[in-house]
């Protein structure tokens, strides 16, 4: 055993003669580590391990290689190791056990060339007769997460004729690679050729062939004109500020404000349909009211003082007076038929963790301990506003109702738009809407990635149920 004051790692084994060579590998590790993290071992098979083992509910047997690796951190379980058994795996584990894998252990990137350090980066650039296309990344990126697939299929097809690398930057000892590749944001993609640096890569949403068809051509970035603010394009939307929104207010009777953002996608595909509301309403003889816009990220007095928090937020003001909010006017006829009868809006509909279900919502606070509780525990991840999520959320909430009667299964929900939860979410490996994870005993198993129907949600828990009954079934012949 190597140990040390800082997190702990327990690994659990069957007999010690098939844990030779996984000793050896956690030796290598317990050196590496030395100092920040402890290494220890049990072994299942020892008849005074066993009872130890029973009574954490550790099974190595289960285990298709035979060993069970489990984490614990300020002295309480936190999560079961499920990355690559290798040393540089688990020592990236260790010392950032919330961090992400790291991009090496996905097999579809076997065709990417991983640099670790300055040192291999050299080399490669130096000895590598082919071009070389270089992203260098942070491990929490969501815009690389997203081009990483791309990227990775790339590589396969254009093996042998390109190299496509990738090296995480992140860390503070790679400050000098980042200002001599002017890394100002992730990912920064590179080109080269016989070691020199040529151009920037900045298409991010590209596919394979997107890539694949630069290369054939690669040359510096077009630069990008300006996006025209709203407020500079031809309309007949009133455009309001700080400084003249009150008295704007108090001159119309009647007035639909539109509190928007340039880089939000929903106002941008609302705002043609705005427009036309308002020019026909600028053109009625008769018109009901006045159809005003707010850049909230410029007017940033008005954003606080009505409390906007998303993008696009339709208030209504009645001689001078905020009166409602209406997240439902999102078209032109919408807006029209609304402004001729202005009415409350519905009632909002209830959240989720609200309505009375049989789906169990879960917070960082109790997460593990609630988990603990019960054998198969199916996890959503979701975000309220997150459309694929509101698809998937009557299937999840009827599939839990089918177990209900259940105690050893559960299905259970985490917000992670609530700021309580996003360390939560992080740590168990969150990074799109919906993300359903299945634990066992609050150890974390696999990613379900089935269908997200009711029948893909309730068909993943019987296979399991129908395990269990084939295992004490077995277990009664052998007795």
């Amino acid at each position: 055993m190597c140990s040390n004051n800082a997190v702990g790692d327990l690994f659990f084994f069957p007999p010690a003669a098939a844990a030779e060579s996984s000793l050896r590998l956690l030796s290598s590790v317990a050196q590496e580590v030395k100092g920040r993290g402890t290494i220890s071992w049990i072994d299942c098979g020892d008849t005074e391990s066993r009872k130890l083992c029973k009574k954490m509910k550790v099974d190595p047997n289960s285990k298709e290689e035979g060993v069970e690796l489990l984490h614990y951190k300020d002295g309480a379980f936190h999560t079961e190791y499920n990355r690559a058994v290798t040393l540089k795996s688990m020592v990236a584990f260790l010392k950032d056990p919330e961090g992400a894998p790291l991009w090496e252990e996905d097999p579809e990137a076997k065709d990417i060339v991983h640099i670790d350090s300055e040192k291999e980066l050299r080399r490669l650039l130096k000895k590598e007769d082919k071009p070389v296309l270089m992203m260098f990344y942070a491990p929490w990126c969501g815009v690389c997460k997203r081009m990483m697939p791309s990227y990775q299929q790339a590589a396969t097809e254009l093996k042998g004729k390109y190299v496509l690398a990738g090296m995480n930057v992140y860390s503070a000892e790679f400050e000098r690679i980042k200002e001599e590749y002017n890394v100002r944001g992730y990912p920064t993609i590179c080109y080269f050729e016989k070691g020199k640096f040529l151009f920037h890569f900045e298409n991010y949403g590209a596919t394979a062939a997107d890539i694949a068809e630069w290369l054939k051509n690669p040359q510096a970035p077009q630069p990008q004109a300006p996006e025209t603010p709203w407020a500079d394009e031809e309309n007949v939307v009133y455009h309001l500020t700080d400084e003249d929104f009150d008295k704007f207010i108090k001159d119309h009777s009647s007035v639909l404000v539109m509190f928007h953002a340039p880089w939000c996608g929903h106002c941008k595909k609302m705002k043609p349909e705005y427009e036309k509301a308002a020019e026909f309403l600028h053109a009625a003889s008769d018109s009901p009211g006045v159809l005003a816009a707010v850049d909230a990220t410029v007017n940033k007095a008005l954003a606080e003082r009505y409390h906007i928090s998303g993008f696009p937020t339709l208030k209504y003001f009645k001689d001078g007076e905020e009166k409602y909010t209406l997240p439902h006017l999102r078209t032109k006829k919408k807006i029209i038929d609304w402004l001729q009868n202005p009415e409350a809006p519905p009632p909002p509909e209830p959240a989720w963790e609200e309505k009375q279900t049989s789906v169990i919502h879960l917070a960082g606070e109790d997460f593990r301990e609630s988990l603990k509780k019960k054998k198969h525990t199916l996890v959503m991840f979701y975000a309220p506003w997150c459309p694929h999520c509101k698809n998937a959320i009557p299937h999840f909430t009827t599939a839990a109702e089918v177990f209900k009667e259940d105690r050893k299964i559960a299905y259970a929900a985490v917000d992670c738009a609530k700021e309580q939860n996003h360390d939560l979410c992080k740590q168990e490996g969150v990074d799109g809407y919906p993300t359903f994870n299945y634990y066992n005993y609050g150890k974390f198993v696999e990613k379900y990635t089935g269908e997200r129907g009711e029948s893909g949600f309730t068909t993943f828990m019987r296979t399991l149920r129908e395990r269990d009954h084939e295992r004490v079934g077995k277990k009664k012949d052998e007795l």
